[in-house]
């Protein structure tokens, strides 16, 4: 069980301003408990988000573009070099398209996750240099990769830099290096994406396009590539305020009407419905399906099947990423249960480390690890003579500063406060767990470490409705830095509960309380509590529609349960 912590009611009279704009009070509430105090910025959340967006702010856009525009004018081959995630593929799919619009020569490169880790490497640059290519340009990395730009200068690339992670002490010797946490910066959206940077960056080519008059640039918009914007943003788990929130709205419109015979083929082949894409469904039917394809075979076939030309090409390509993807939520399974058995390293930090885990997977299990002991989690594939790992940390703990106290010990690194990954000798593996658990015990030392569910309001059943469910919608697309609403009812009965899903993993109940009302539930991944549940609890929840053989209703997606004190 976690801790619950249910936020305070709003004042009246904020709730009255907002009920006289037709605002309904638990959302006015939820505003309230997100920051938004007064009424004039809970309806500017809520409205229509007027970026001060010019892609030119961004430092190093100007130089990025001159250089661009050399080697389209003089015929210079060009490589996108990606990231193998959904975030890192679809800025691929992005530039590469734009670069082609604008008639560049350019092909797209995204590394294999396996063979060569994570970021640029010295192999791939010298590979594109030998096959003729003029310019690189990173997309969603390359910000720490100091020595492979400087390499790469040397065997005669022209190299630009776009990233969004966090910089290490010193930038890559490239042409331009765009990245909006760069100290230099004043561009006013610091959380882009890596796609979201990709983006900015069409945006000044079709700025540069328009003021040229280049042929053919009335036929296209920046805004046709926002699927992909959208796609990326939410799977990287970016906030979901400011510009990346009206990014992602306008996203969603496109993913809802898909134009792209890829998102077609994928929609058909995960039975989604086109008009029911939210962020959610970004988050664990699409996003999901394009990473597993870097995380178990290449990511080039996620890459295929967005540029698909035809529904044809694309249907195989997309049935392979489903069976992929479900292959994936296996050996997550089965690596996780493997670990949690063999666990090592201090209390405060899980460590684990095995020949046999799989690249790809460490991260989701780090995840799964952090998640439920409320730990930071280190996951590591032993390799031969490098070992890759992957971590996953709490908000006590700022994972990515925890390895740059072990840059001694590392090969590459980067991440953000959350989540970061590494490469390291497997010689200076014991060295690393050691240091890193030390770490652990020194920040984390007397803090109560257990998991809090911050609780928007306690609500009684009967409101569980779809009129509440429809003003939700309001608040979407939430996500990072803008959670879905969480919500708790006290003293509900179980009336009915029902193990589901494959090997009976997942719980399905319906709930009623002591006035009539009822309402469905679903608590993902408790299956084995069907029997132990006690008849009355407390319940936390989200609020969602599902959809299921064509029906819609209302369903609490549940996040924690209390036994009741309620007789």
């Amino acid at each position: 069980m976690k801790r619950w912590h249910i936020y305070p009611q709003a004042p009246e009279d904020y709730l009255n301003s907002l009920a006289n704009e037709h605002i309904h009070p638990v959302v006015a509430q939820v505003l309230y408990n997100r920051g938004f105090v007064d009424t004039p910025a809970a309806l500017g959340f809520l409205g229509h988000y007027l970026p001060d967006d010019n892609p030119f702010r961004l430092w190093g856009m100007d130089d990025a573009i001159y250089r661009i525009r050399t080697a389209v004018r003089n015929a210079e081959r060009i490589a996108v070099y990606g990231d193998f995630d959904c975030d890192g593929v679809t800025a691929t799919v992005l530039l590469t398209e734009v670069l082609q619009r604008v008639g560049a020569d350019v092909q797209a490169y995204i590394p294999n996750r396996v063979d060569e880790g994570y970021g640029l490497n010295t192999a791939a640059l010298r590979y594109l240099a030998e096959d003729g290519v003029d310019l690189v340009i990173t997309v969603d990395c390359g910000i720490r990769s100091v020595e492979e730009v400087a390499e790469a200068n040397a065997s005669g690339l022209d190299m630009i830099v776009t990233d969004h992670h966090s910089i290490g002490p010193e930038l890559p010797p490239a042409l331009a290096v765009i990245n909006p946490r760069r100290a230099e910066d004043n561009y006013p959206e610091k959380r882009l994406s890596g796609v979201g940077i990709a983006y900015k960056m069409a945006q000044a080519l079709f700025m540069e396009a328009q003021r040229r008059g280049i042929r053919g640039i009335d036929e296209w918009r920046p805004e046709d590539w926002l699927d992909l914007v959208a796609g990326g943003t939410v799977s990287d788990i970016v906030s979901l305020r400011g510009e990346n929130r009206d990014l992602v709205q306008r996203g969603l419109v496109n993913l809802n009407r898909p134009q792209r015979p890829g998102l077609q083929a994928l929609y058909s082949a995960a039975r989604v419905r086109p008009g029911s894409v939210d962020a959610t469904t970004i988050g664990f039917v699409i996003g999901p399906r394009i990473n597993a394809a870097g995380r178990l075979r290449s990511a080039m076939l996620a890459y295929d099947l967005l540029t698909a030309p035809d529904i044809k090409r694309a249907m195989p390509l997309a049935e392979e990423l489903s069976a992929l993807n479900v292959e994936r939520q296996q050996k997550t399974r089965d690596m996780q249960k493997w670990a949690e058995e063999h666990i090592g390293g201090a209390d405060a930090l899980m460590f684990a480390a095995d020949e046999r885990f799989e690249q790809g997977i460490v991260g989701l299990v780090a995840s799964r690890l952090t998640e439920q002991y409320y730990r930071p989690s280190v996951v590591v594939q032993i390799g031969e003579e490098e070992s890759h790992g992957s971590c996953r940390s709490i908000p006590e703990f700022h994972i990515t500063r925890a390895l740059e106290m072990c840059d001694d010990l590392l090969e590459r690194y980067g991440g953000h406060a959350a989540a970061a990954g590494f490469t390291v000798r497997t010689e200076n593996l014991s060295a690393l767990q050691d240091r890193l658990s030390e770490i652990a015990d020194d920040v984390l030392a007397g803090r109560d470490l257990q998991a809090t569910l911050h609780i928007d309001a306690q609500i009684p059943l009967v409101e569980t409705g779809y009129e509440l469910v429809k003003a939700l919608q309001q608040l979407e697309p939430t996500g990072e830095a803008n959670r879905a609403p969480l919500f708790l009812t006290e003293g509900v009965r179980i009336h009915e509960r029902m193990r589901v899903g494959r090997e009976g993993r997942h719980l399905k109940m319906r709930f009623t309380d002591d006035n009539g009302a009822w309402a469905d539930a679903i608590a993902f991944r408790r299956g084995e509590q069907a029997d132990s549940l006690p008849d009355r609890i407390n319940v936390v929840y989200h609020l969602e529609l599902n959809e299921w053989n064509g029906h819609r209703r209302p369903q609490l997606n549940v996040q924690d349960i209390h036994p009741s004190e309620e007789p």
